[in-house]
């Protein structure tokens, strides 16, 4: 295959993309400015590489819009029911059975794991850490111990497969092209994989370490939360901390009784759509218990703010995934503007095919190096089209699915960048939280999460 100037421009703008991740930049620029080349050396015209920007832009919004959706709805939904006190109610009871450090260990893991599937862990950090992070150091727990569970349960763990949201596996599956479903599937098997040998050496390495951790528990660390405890509490509140619990565990149900007992299977954006249909109706219930006569106001308020935050975090994705976008055969027809279109990315891997090794464990082993590389922006998620498309592109060398290679890419990524490794990502939101020193946190939870990749990886190979 004859490859021409615009392949070598895409090839140039992926190492880019890479080089500037590795320096701790955040590659939008980059992104839009290799966009612009590449669209200028396909047409010829600076008019139409101008244009190729702003469409690649907007191929991506329109592909990625549901996950802003989704964001918005399930933000919202978390700010009415902390207007309420219901966030707090619905963790409290945990803290009654948290007797000493090692199930102080566990419920810490399973509650952090549970909030963060369905409001991701930026809420749930704050949440657990603030209610339940108190009670487990009285029981014993070393606070660097506490901060690197919720930091794996939460940020690595939830995230990396965030199978109720499923934004992570759209990013993964539309760039591989590839059903969200089955990504979605193997990511949530890869996380817990993952996740369980993360916390099990964590475990073992807190043992091996218990005094010198023992000795850093500042004695002032609980006192500022003192008063949450005591805090004269509504009706409403309790309520609504048994209702919504028991509304998404019925979403929950009703999934798993379609996966296994039908043959209707709720794909991403099906799934997606259950879960912020619930939410919505959920909002406005929540709404009308804390303020009837604001209702309006205070409903389209927290949708303003959840649309807000959303945008300020996947945001810069958009550019991002534009220039990946562009390498593909499905998005890069609309993105020129022609009938038909090379697929850059697919073709440079076709072209350099007697140069990639095929044996499958050296591509899922590389393929899970590139992902821990694009975590390195901090995001965990700026990277997952980049996976997602060498994903579809390598599966038919190394004859590995390409579903599977997809969830290789996206755990290496969403590990790394999303708050496990990576000392400037929110790992710093735990830190504080913990009050502990991020760098320590970095190095108590680079062995357990490394090994954790590893073994992941070794398994999705023997199991598909």
């Amino acid at each position: 295959m004859d490859l021409t100037a615009p392949h070598w421009l895409y090839f140039v703008g992926i190492l880019l993309i890479i080089g500037t991740m590795l320096m701790r930049k955040n590659v939008v620029v980059p992104a839009i400015l290799m966009t612009f080349l590449v669209g200028y050396a396909f047409s010829g015209s600076i008019a139409a590489a101008l244009q190729t920007i702003f469409s690649a832009s907007l191929v991506a919004a329109g592909e990625l819009f549901s996950i802003f959706l989704i964001i918005a709805i399930m933000t919202a939904l978390l700010q009415s029911l902390d207007s309420l006190g219901a966030n707090e109610q619905m963790i409290k009871p945990f803290g009654k059975v948290m007797k000493n450090a090692t199930l102080s260990y566990l419920i810490l893991i399973v509650m952090t794991y549970v909030i963060s599937l369905f409001f991701w862990p930026t809420p749930a950090v704050p949440l657990v850490g603030t209610l339940l992070l108190p009670v487990a150091i009285r029981a014993g727990l070393p606070p660097l111990v506490g901060a690197a569970a919720i930091a794996i349960a939460g940020q690595g763990m939830a995230l990396s497969s965030d199978y109720m949201i499923q934004i992570a596996p759209m990013l993964s599956a539309t760039a591989a092209g590839v059903p969200v479903s089955d990504v979605a599937d193997r990511a949530l098997v890869l996380s817990l994989i993952a996740g369980g040998t993360a916390m099990i050496v964590l475990y073992l390495l807190a043992r091996r370490r218990k005094e010198r951790l023992r000795a850093s528990f500042p004695k002032e660390w609980m006192q500022p939360y003192k008063q949450r405890y005591t805090a004269v509490v509504s009706w409403k509140a309790k309520l609504f901390a048994a209702f919504v619990p028991l509304a998404f565990l019925a979403v929950i149900l009703y999934m798993l009784y379609t996966s296994f007992f039908t043959n209707l299977q709720l794909e991403g954006g099906s799934g997606a759509a259950l879960v912020g249909g619930a939410a919505l109706l959920l909002l406005l219930v929540a709404g009308l218990f804390y303020r009837p006569k604001q209702l309006f106001e205070d409903v389209s308020n927290h949708l303003v703010d959840g649309f807000l935050f959303a945008f300020k975090a996947m945001g810069p994705v958009i550019p991002i995934a534009g220039f990946f976008f562009l390498g593909s055969s499905d998005f890069a027809p609309a993105i020129l503007a022609i009938d038909e279109a090379p697929a850059f990315l697919f073709e440079l891997v076709k072209a350099g095919e007697s140069y990639i090794p095929t044996e499958p464990g050296w591509t899922a082993f590389g393929l899970l190096m590139i992902g821990m590389i694009t975590g390195l922006d901090g995001s965990g998620f700026s990277g997952l089209p980049l996976t997602g498309a060498l994903a579809g592109a390598l599966a038919p060398v190394s004859g590995i699915d390409p579903a599977t290679l997809a969830a290789i890419g996206q755990m290496g990524a969403v590990w790394v960048g999303g708050g496990t490794l990576i000392a400037w990502s929110s790992l710093v939101a735990v830190a504080g939280i913990a009050r502990v020193h991020v760098q320590d946190l970095v190095r108590i939870c680079f062995i357990p999460v490394i090994a954790g990749l590893l073994v992941s990886t070794i398994l999705a190979l023997v199991i598909w």
